[in-house]
């Protein structure tokens, strides 16, 4: 996306790049559902929402190998679109990539979780992160680290069912999510972070249940992607000869 210098202002003049870091195009179905409507009930309808799915790599990502292969097939998406976007939303709870995309990417590059954690301590002292499946929570801890968020501030908790499963059966895991967010809330959380492409839409349900304020990871995203930058990042990468990508990373890697 090198020499996209398209104004970003208003946003609905905005090109974004909704990246789903897996391969199941029914997530990606599911969250441009979810970012339409939301883009509609907030006054930017005219977005250019660009939903896009992961050439390759795992269908549901649930472990550190997954997630670097994600991280691969996210900078290959973003390089199959340079020149054509203006900011990039990744809509994987993970952040497959994010670091990397923001070094080559020459846009904007927003992540699910980080967006969220950032939304979530603007409301309390203390967030939760739930999501589904727990060999996410040492991941998400070592996302915040790498990050540079405040660690003791975030109460990172899952429920057995993987988001994968949740987003199949959301109805039976409400009742799990309830349940572990209010255990959060009685241990010092003010607001709980629903995280995860499979909990998209749950929030307002789990608020109603809980009485607790709930974030949804894909609006917090979408809000994050649409506020004006102070300036377009240059890509920091450039020069890297590179061997058996594809043609559109080659390039984006070596300028």
């Amino acid at each position: 996306m090198r020499g996209a210098r398209r104004s970003l202002h208003p946003a609905a003049a905005m090109r974004l790049l909704l990246l789903n870091g897996n391969t199941d195009t029914g997530v990606t179905e599911r969250l441009a559902r979810h970012a339409r409507a939301r883009l509609d009930a907030t006054g930017r309808a005219a977005v250019a929402l660009r939903p896009a799915t992961a050439r390759f790599g795992a269908r549901y990502i649930s472990s550190r190998a997954a997630v670097a292969v994600a991280g691969h097939a996210v900078l290959d998406a973003i390089a199959a679109q340079a020149g054509t976007v203006d900011a990039v939303a990744i809509a994987c709870f993970g952040e497959p990539g994010l670091l990397a995309a923001r070094e080559v990417a020459g846009v904007p590059v927003r992540g699910m979780a980080e967006a969220s954690i950032e939304a979530g301590l603007a409301l309390a002292p203390r967030i939760a992160l739930l999501t589904g499946g727990a060999a996410w929570v040492p991941m998400l801890h070592e996302l915040v680290f790498s990050l540079g968020l405040p660690a003791e501030r975030i109460d990172i908790r899952s429920v057995t069912p993987t988001g994968d499963m949740i987003a199949r059966d959301p109805d039976g895991a409400l009742a799990l999510l309830a349940a572990e967010a209010r255990t959060a809330a009685a241990a010092g959380a003010g607001a709980i972070i629903l995280g995860g492409a499979g909990l998209v839409g749950l929030a307002p349900r789990l608020a109603e249940r809980t009485g607790l304020p709930a974030l949804d990871s894909l609006d917090c995203l979408l809000d994050a992607a649409l506020r004006p930058p102070r300036g377009t990042p240059p890509a920091t990468v450039g020069g890297t000869p590179s061997i058996g990508l594809a043609p559109a990373l080659e390039r984006l890697l070596a300028g």
